[in-house]
């Protein structure tokens, strides 16, 4: 049993309130996973600046400012650097995957938590309630952000085995379930070259949709194709920097609602991460139905 949660803003008027509502959801999803949690941010000017490359990595030791010298003095030009709690971001003009290259050559042994424009990832082992205290996350800002609390069930609890899974530019999967093939779509795409960071089951998801969005489908397709290719129980929240989309298995085992209104879109694994969000009252809520892939876009 995971929570997953996610809210995309369509009214630039909340983009302020972004990270306060996004901490306030995952602390209701607490008790559905008290082993880790993790946020990405689309848009937050601090942690990711406007139109930069950002790279989240985890385990690296030192001082920012040291990073970012070494990494700027791999790529060749200059390259900013902040800790947020154990989680260093990287941040610079070249674009994102350039900017990865050269912070994986500096830092081979760091977990990657998410690379993109205009994007940051936070995750961590810990309790969801503190560890959003730990990131300052009620302070950021931004026009979507998606998040996880994990119960650990298959895979180690460590920083490789935290969600969200952003394994391609931008792209970020939360998942609640587990996926009894996985084993086997694993092998297939290590067969393609795809190298993989932690044995989870949910990053092999991850992977095969970064696959298929790379190979040029777009979201909607790539999560028809996971839905046909895949076997077991999940609920899935799939985002990229542009858009934000739902898909649950062929009998709906595992919880998701969806709530929409004029001014946002969210999903959660149980209502009550929905409940304190501006509006809600007037807002329009369902169920998602069984492979269905529900999407929107900025």
């Amino acid at each position: 049993m995971c929570g997953i949660i996610g809210l995309h803003l369509r009214n630039p008027d909340l983009y302020p309130r972004l990270g306060a509502l996004l901490a306030a959801m995952l602390g209701e999803m607490q008790d559905r996973g008290a082993d880790s949690a993790g946020v990405a941010i689309y848009g937050d000017p601090v942690w990711s600046p406007s139109g930069q490359g950002c790279v989240s990595l985890i385990g690296v030791t030192g001082d920012a400012r040291s990073a970012a010298a070494a990494v700027g003095a791999e790529l060749g030009q200059p390259v900013d650097a902040v800790f947020v709690a154990d989680t260093l971001l990287l941040r610079s003009a070249a674009p994102a995957a350039v900017l990865l290259d050269a912070a994986r050559v500096v830092f081979p042994r760091a977990v990657l938590a998410g690379f993109g424009q205009d994007f940051a990832v936070l995750k961590a082992v810990g309790r969801p309630r503190d560890l959003v205290q730990r990131w300052g996350l009620a302070a950021a800002q931004g026009w979507q952000g998606v998040g996880h609390t994990r119960m650990a069930t298959e895979s180690a609890v460590n920083p490789s085995g935290c969600h969200p899974y952003a394994v391609g530019p931008g792209q970020c999967l939360v998942h609640n379930g587990s996926f009894a093939n996985h084993a086997s779509i694993r092998r297939e795409l290590q067969r393609t070259g795809v190298q993989f960071d932690s044995e989870n089951d949910s990053e092999v998801g991850a992977r095969f949709v970064a696959q298929q969005l790379a190979d040029g489908r777009d979201m909607q397709t790539a999560l028809k194709a996971l839905c046909a290719a895949f076997d077991g129980f999940y609920t899935l929240l799939v985002s990229d920097r542009n858009s934000f989309a739902v898909v649950r298995d062929a009998i709906a085992c595992k919880p998701a609602v969806i709530a929409e209104t004029d001014d946002w879109v969210a999903m959660a694994s149980e209502y009550r991460a929905l409940a304190q969000l501006p509006g809600v009252g007037r807002a329009r809520v369902w169920e998602p139905q069984p492979e269905v892939v529900y999407a929107w876009t900025r």
